[in-house]
């Protein structure tokens, strides 16, 4: 099983993610936003399935650059286009494969999943 894993090389979530995986010996390959970017398809999957909520980091410092109105008027489709344009925007890790789409690194449920 080869799942894909979406995010940004720098980020220590990733990192730890990276590593977890490793140890627990599932196939992965890497998606990374900074280099490949996003595309409006998986955006849309995952806002339906999760919440635009949920798939925009909102602690993060890309959102807090956001404008004020920008952020209080978000909704699905502005999400959508704000990720499209600064996909640092997006929470990571997003993992993917073998009908598993899970956000966030959570060792223990992951230990559930694979």
């Amino acid at each position: 099983m080869t799942i894909t894993i979406y995010g940004i090389k720098a980020c220590d979530t990733m990192k730890k993610s990276f590593v977890w995986l490793d140890q627990h010996k599932v196939e992965w390959q890497f998606h990374d936003y900074k280099k490949a970017g996003t595309n409006k398809k998986d955006l849309q999957r995952w806002i339906k399935a999760f919440g635009w909520e949920t798939v925009i980091n909102r602690r993060g410092t890309s959102w807090r650059k956001l404008p004020e109105d920008t952020r209080a008027s978000m909704d699905a489709s502005g999400a959508i286009s704000a990720a499209l344009q600064n996909p640092s925007l997006i929470k990571r890790p997003i993992i993917e494969g073998n009908g598993i789409l899970e956000i966030g690194f959570d060792p223990a449920h992951w230990a559930e999943l694979f």
